[in-house]
């Protein structure tokens, strides 16, 4: 046999042995059955035969060509194990194997590089995405916040880490952090909730955080044992912050599994937390409420510091009180209550004034929250002028001073059109609709007497505020108790059939909505009231579905008003949603157009077919709805020319007698029949003449108005 052609101190043979066994090295397994050891086999079986000599064994056992076994680490290494039988002296031994101790000498004059440990690529530096790069800043943040309680310092951080598409996270990452902390923690994480909604963290983002953390609840479970009464205080907190809404606890129940410990939480939070009396007071003490600031207590605050600035006139002192609060997302509130105190005390004014100079030069109120505190007082001017009847004039001449002194931002002249004096007869006559309003809404919870108030509203003769007056009525109906605001709702439809069309109603809303933050600060559930009454407006057929969805068009989108349509739309969609919301504040005067209609015509349909008229006006009693007597006139007047039956009017005779249906009534009730004579006419060829001889009675027996005026075509036919 040739001898071997050598290259250092492997022969060729031994080389091609070692190339297969590199090339193959991620497969290699201490399997003999593996596909590199059957390789080795053949190859090594082959040049045996071929040189006459005994393979080696692979895979075997014993003898000076013992098996070499690989096995791979848990690091992902390959490491060679040595076993018993390897090669003896004066024998090449374990070709490839090499001892767990060995090293590699890159000095060394064989040294291979094929021969050094293989790597995974990438394994020394894994590639970071913006997600990656965020989660790790905000655990941060937190841990920062935690140990400072500095919330401003917090959420300027998280506002300097843009990412806004991330913020679900920060609210799943900080609530999962404090859940497994003390109730300092829980208490504070809380509170930086509620200070970084609207202005840094949107409602959206906060409602997917509660998700998220509602899928993982099981998992958490596992280290925090108490983790579902935990996460369900935190919901109900967020829902009495009002950063939450209710709604969100009925659209939640439908995603989670039955049996899932995230529905466990929903249902912990509504039974436990939110359905208990007083539930709010015990929701913001669970966890001692040491952080906890209420709007109240700020606005005391405020005047406090205010009240101390005009004994001692230090503006600095009075500009580290209002940096002591805590709360720069509401200095819009020393600015609106600062500018109150200078119409008030007009020889105080230069120096009121200075406190908010000096403390926009130190940057300690924004140019924005400036702003928003002139917007809110600007609102208010026409009740402001209750008590200070120069509030307007004063306001005027207060906004170019501080435009001129530069801490007012000039583009508010612009946006409050307080330049000029072209619009005052209109401010005028809209603060004297305004204060009338008032009055008329008042009596009418007083009294209950739709059909005055009705006509009140005709007698201020100015159809162009009907938005106004609604936002007037639901605004002080939300201040009262569940009695008013069953009754605005009913007033509401009454309205809507009477003298407001639905564009008027839907402008009363939309301005409600604009302003639900304000009202928010005076009424904390204004959300969650607001959400009622537009869904049960919905159930009263006074507004369309899609009327919700005009409504929600004309909003920005992530404002609380949007919010608040979405949960009224929640509640309409809900299941069994007309009983519940015609029940939502009491019931009892609750009541549907059609059902009332239906009512009103089997009454009529029983009288006509020998009736007693004394049982007829009990029922017309019993719906308990004098509002809407006309629809009884219209539809006795039109079954009575369906049947020419003129008994009926004997029944309409008695009830303007007894006082049961007063002469508006009837007169509306005329007039929708004169308004529909053309399409009666199609069914009842005499329609006309028998309307014409109905006033005729009508008119004799004075139940119409002398204002009344019957249709032109009807009038030639009677004479």
């Amino acid at each position: 046999m040739a001898s071997p052609k050598k290259e250092g101190f492997l022969t060729d043979e031994q080389r091609e042995v070692l190339k297969i066994a590199v090339q193959n090295a991620e497969v290699l397994s201490s399997s003999p059955r593996s596909p590199t050891s059957l390789l080795l086999h053949e190859h090594l079986a082959k040049n045996a035969a071929a040189g006459g000599g005994r393979a080696p064994a692979v895979g075997g056992g014993g003898g000076g060509g013992g098996t070499r076994h690989v096995r791979r680490s848990h690091s992902g290494k390959f490491v060679r194990v040595k076993k018993d039988g390897a090669g003896g002296k004066g024998t090449w031994g374990k070709l490839l194997d090499t001892d767990s101790d060995s090293r590699l000498d890159r000095n060394d004059p064989n040294y291979d590089s094929c021969e050094e440990p293989y790597e995974l690529v990438g394994g020394g530096a894994t590639v970071s995405t913006p997600f990656d790069d965020y989660k790790k800043s905000v655990v941060t943040i937190i841990e920062e916040y935690f140990s400072t309680g500095d919330v401003e310092l917090a959420a300027s951080d998280l506002r300097d880490l843009g990412s806004g598409e991330y913020h679900h996270y920060f609210v799943k990452r900080l609530v999962s952090m404090a859940m497994d902390r003390h109730d300092k923690e829980k208490e504070m994480a809380s509170v930086l909730l509620s200070a970084l909604y609207g202005d840094v963290i949107s409602s959206a983002q906060i409602s997917r955080g509660f998700m998220m953390l509602l899928e993982a609840v099981d998992d958490l479970a596992l280290d925090i044992l108490d983790a579902v009464d935990v996460l369900a205080l935190f919901i109900a907190r967020a829902v009495v912050d009002d950063i939450l809404p209710p709604a969100f606890l009925t659209r939640t129940k439908g995603t989670l599994a039955d049996l899932s410990k995230g529905l466990q939480v929903i249902q912990t939070a509504e039974k436990s937390y939110l359905s208990a009396p007083h539930h709010a007071e015990l929701v913001e003490q669970r966890w001692g409420g040491s952080t906890h600031i209420t709007v109240e207590e700020v606005k005391r605050k405020i005047t406090n510091l205010l009240r101390e600035y005009i004994e001692n006139g230090d503006t600095a002192e009075a500009c580290r009180c209002i940096r002591e609060l805590g709360v720069p997302f509401f200095h819009h509130e020393v600015v609106k209550r600062t500018l109150i105190l200078a119409m008030e005390n007009s020889t105080l004014e230069s120096v009121i004034l200075k406190l908010l100079k000096e403390a926009s030069e130190e940057c300690l109120i924004s140019s924005s929250q400036m702003m928003k505190g002139f917007s809110r007082l600007s609102e208010s001017l026409d009740d402001l002028s209750l008590d200070i009847p120069s509030a307007k004039s004063l306001f005027q001449s207060l906004v170019p001073k501080a435009v001129s002194d530069g801490w007012l931002d000039p583009s508010f002249l612009n946006s409050s059109g307080v330049n000029g004096d072209s619009r005052d007869e209109d401010y005028e006559k809209l603060r004297r609709y305004k204060e009338e309003a008032v009055t008329i809404i008042h009596e009418y919870f007083l009294s209950d007497d739709i059909p005055e108030l009705i006509r009140s509203l005709e007698d201020l003769a100015a159809p162009q505020y009907n938005p106004v007056f609604i936002k007037k009525l639901i605004t002080l109906a939300m201040d009262r108790k569940n009695r008013e605001k069953e009754m605005a709702s009913v007033l509401l439809s009454a309205l809507s059939m009477e003298i407001f069309s639905t564009e008027d109603i839907v402008n009363g809303f939309i301005m409600l909505l604009e302003s639900a933050e304000d009202t928010a600060l005076d009424i904390l559930d204004a959300s969650n009231e607001l959400a009622l009454f537009l869904a049960r407006a919905v159930i009263d057929d006074v507004l369309a579905p899609l009327n919700l969805e005009e409504i929600g068009s004309k909003l920005p989108p992530n404002c609380s008003g949007s919010e608040t349509v979405h949960m009224a739309r929640s509640l309409v969609s809900a299941r069994h949603a007309g009983e519940r919301l015609l029940r939502c504040w009491g019931g009892g005067t609750g009541w549907a157009v059609e059902d009332a209609k239906d009512k009103i015509v089997k009454l009529l349909e029983e009288y006509d077919s020998g009736g007693d008229v004394g049982e007829a006006c009990q029922c017309i009693r019993d719906l308990g709805m004098p509002f809407f007597n006309h629809e009884v006139v219209k539809k006795a007047l039109i079954m009575a020319m369906e049947k020419k039956n003129d008994r009926i009017l004997d029944l309409l005779q008695e009830c303007f007698g007894e006082g049961l249906i007063t002469i508006n009534q009837m007169t509306k009730g005329f007039s929708r029949v004169r308004d529909g004579l053309d399409d009666l006419a199609l069914d009842i060829p005499d329609a006309e003449e028998k309307y014409q001889s109905y006033v005729d009675h009508a008119r004799r027996n004075n139940w119409l108005l002398p204002s009344f005026a019957p249709a032109t075509s009807a009038v030639a036919v009677g004479t």
